[in-house]
């Protein structure tokens, strides 16, 4: 990629800004990779009326390498997420699978990464051991670093050991995650329970799934102040049924997840969607994965866009009243642009200036048929094989006339 000598400043004009009581006409300014409290001389103006800033999603719960493993086929829901891994090791001799766990794993964690990006995602909590190549300076998104995890209470033999994991974690202020409760039986209804007995119900306990937990359950997570990240497509998918998410939405304890595509729905916003559909509304849903989530993972400068926060956003079309009506229940090809740092990372061409102006390359492709560029560095073609939907253009469509991003420098 060809960098400008020196960071670009940008101050995005006429849009409305998200913030957590609605949403305001004024200029975003984004310094050095933030967002900053004043616009600088020199700055980047990008002129983007009739559109809605909001900041990057973050999702709560995800296993990036396995989005390209066939799901397992199944006639019936699951009665808890063991019985789906009993089920699935026969799964692994499939030759589909087979094929997409040889792929190196390098590659299968950039696919994940890419895949969140698409969906408006910017930071993601990836439930498994950390690989090196989660460090890489250009991975498509930020990652969780600082927290503790362990798998589940009854097996598999799988990640660190939980009594270790819980007391690190603890020590060191970080959450700490546990699949829990992922089920509709006694086995699933009796884990936190289990959980509280082993001393490991804390304030900074983060219960994944929760399916099963009953009244008397959340009462003792909200009272304890420890929270449950929801994943509705993978729910629905493998049980057949979700949470109720009512009482832990009020009170700020259950944030998003999507899990990943081996069990769970396509992306993020799917999962917006169907939080929409199950018992919130869009604006409560979409704090699930703003607000609420940087609150229980621990991110202060992400989930919003306040001074001093990550300059990471999507840009969209205004629909006019809450924020979360213009986003929410919308397709990835439908988010007008992705930003993580500052610089746009996919999005529709007529924002080509901003490439250009930040010294982002581009590469031209089709999302679900729909136009769109991208920043080079991630336009790697044995990543865009492994994400149906998304293609390399032969050549750069045409920019829309009437929509045109304008951009002028101070």
């Amino acid at each position: 990629m060809a960098a400008p000598a020196a960071p670009v400043d940008v101050c995005l004009d006429g849009a409305r800004v998200a913030h957590a009581g609605g949403a305001v006409h004024a200029p975003l300014a984004l310094c050095a990779g933030r967002v900053a409290a004043s616009v600088t001389p020199a700055a980047l103006h990008i002129a983007l009326p009739r559109h809605l800033l909001l900041p990057g999603l973050i999702n709560a719960h995800e296993h990036l390498h396995v989005n390209a493993v066939p799901p397992l086929p199944q006639a019936a829901p699951f009665a808890n997420s063991y019985a789906w891994i009993d089920a699935f090791a026969a799964h692994f001799r499939a030759p589909a699978v087979a094929a997409a766990l040889a792929l190196p794993k390098p590659l299968r964690l950039r696919h994940g990464g890419l895949k969140n990006l698409l969906a408006g995602v910017t930071c993601v909590a990836h439930h498994d051991p950390w690989h090196a190549a989660l460090d890489a300076a250009d991975f498509p998104v930020a990652l969780l670093h600082d927290f503790g995890w362990s798998y589940t209470l009854h097996g598999p033999d799988y990640g660190p050991p939980l009594a270790q994991s819980f007391a690190a974690a603890s020590a060191a202020g970080w959450p700490w995650m546990i699949h829990l409760a992922e089920g509709t039986d006694a086995v699933a209804a009796g884990e936190l329970a289990e959980l509280e007995r082993r001393g490991h119900l804390a304030d900074n306990t983060v219960l994944i799934h929760g399916v099963g937990l009953g009244t008397h359950d959340v009462t003792r997570v909200l009272a304890c102040g420890a929270a449950v990240v929801w994943c509705p497509s993978s729910n629905l998918t493998l049980l057949g049924c979700t949470l109720d998410p009512r009482r832990l939405s009020a009170a700020g304890r259950l944030a998003l997840g999507s899990d990943a595509r081996v069990s769970g729905g396509r992306d993020l916003l799917e999962d917006l969607r169907l939080a929409a559909a199950h018992g919130l509304d869009a604006t409560q849903a979409l704090r699930l994965a703003t607000t609420a989530a940087a609150d229980i993972l621990r991110l202060p400068e992400r989930g919003h866009l306040a001074p001093g926060a990550y300059a990471d956003l999507l840009i969209v079309a205004d629909r006019g009243g809450a924020p979360a009506q213009s986003l929410v229940g919308l397709s990835r090809s439908a988010l007008r642009a992705v930003v993580r740092d500052g610089r746009p990372r996919i999005a529709d061409p007529d924002f080509a200036p901003w490439f250009a102006a930040v010294g982002v390359d581009t590469v031209p492709v089709t999302l679900d048929g729909v136009p769109k560029l991208m920043a080079a560095e991630l336009a790697d073609p044995e990543l865009l094989a492994l994400e149906p939907g998304l293609e390399f253009q032969v050549a750069p469509p045409r920019s829309r006339k009437a929509d045109m991003v304008q951009v002028c420098h101070a």
